[in-house]
Parts: C-alpha cells; sequence; structure tokens
C-alpha cells in the first residue's frame, strides 16, 4: 500500500514579505534605521518590462532587485522618480530553495534581502562578495 500525498501549499507572498520584514527588524541599529528608507514589494515574478531593461530573458534568474538611488550616491538635490524599493521574486526564490536543498525557506528570504539592502546602501556585487560567502556552499 502506498503512503497517500501529503497536501502542501507552497509559501504564499505575504509569507516572503513576512521573512523579509523580520530580516529587516533584525539588523544592527544603524542599518535597521537606513532600511527603514526603503519600500519592499514581493510578487511571484519580475514584471517582463523590468527583465528586459535588465537584460535578462528568464525569470527565474532573478531572485531580488534593488530600484532606487543608493545612499552613496544620493544629494541633497536629487528628486526621486519613484521610492527605493527593494523587489523580492517569490517563484525563484523558492525555486532556489528546493533547488539547493540546503537552507531553510528563513535563510534564502534573508540572504536576498540583505543583498538588496547592501546595494541600497551602496555597495557593489564585488564588495557584497567579499563579505557574504553564500555562493560557496552551492
Amino acid at each position: 500500500m502506498t503512503e497517500p500525498l501529503l497536501e502542501a501549499t507552497a509559501p504564499d507572498l505575504d509569507l516572503i514579505e513576512e521573512i523579509a520584514r523580520a530580516t529587516m527588524a533584525e539588523l544592527p541599529p544603524a542599518f535597521k534605521v537606513l532600511a527603514t528608507q526603503v519600500s519592499l514589494a514581493v510578487m511571484d515574478f519580475a514584471p517582463d518590462d523590468l527583465l528586459a531593461e535588465i537584460g535578462i530573458d528568464d525569470p527565474f534568474e532573478l531572485t531580488g532587485l534593488y530600484t532606487g538611488i543608493p545612499l552613496t550616491e544620493k544629494s541633497s538635490m536629487d528628486q526621486p522618480m519613484s521610492p527605493d524599493t527593494i523587489w523580492l521574486f517569490r517563484r525563484p526564490i523558492l525555486d532556489e530553495w528546493v533547488a539547493r536543498g540546503d537552507v531553510t525557506l528563513e535563510q534564502i528570504v534573508a540572504h536576498v534581502t540583505v543583498h538588496e539592502l547592501a546595494h541600497h546602501f551602496g555597495w557593489s556585487d564585488e564588495d557584497i562578495a567579499t563579505i557574504d560567502k553564500w555562493w560557496e556552499y552551492d
């Protein structure tokens, strides 16, 4: 006799946002204050126009994105066209989580959130890679 399949639902947008906000709340005080100035948007996939703008064909390749002016480049003369925003994309995050199999959902959402916040703080991908050895665990 075979075991019945367990009914399960994939983590939803609200859970991803909840984990991201909890991550931001646990940042050191100086970073936490700066993080409160950033909007958070969680959606299943990046919109097609955004993917085209950054040159990505496969929407599963983008787990998160920061849009805005990094703090290191802001000027009092800047008139922002839109708020600084961290975008998290649920389906690519879930796919990466399942494919890795060695991290919790909380860990991967926290990683993507902190990575995008680092861009807000003005860090390049190279800067982030020097302190975040996440990908060495592949």
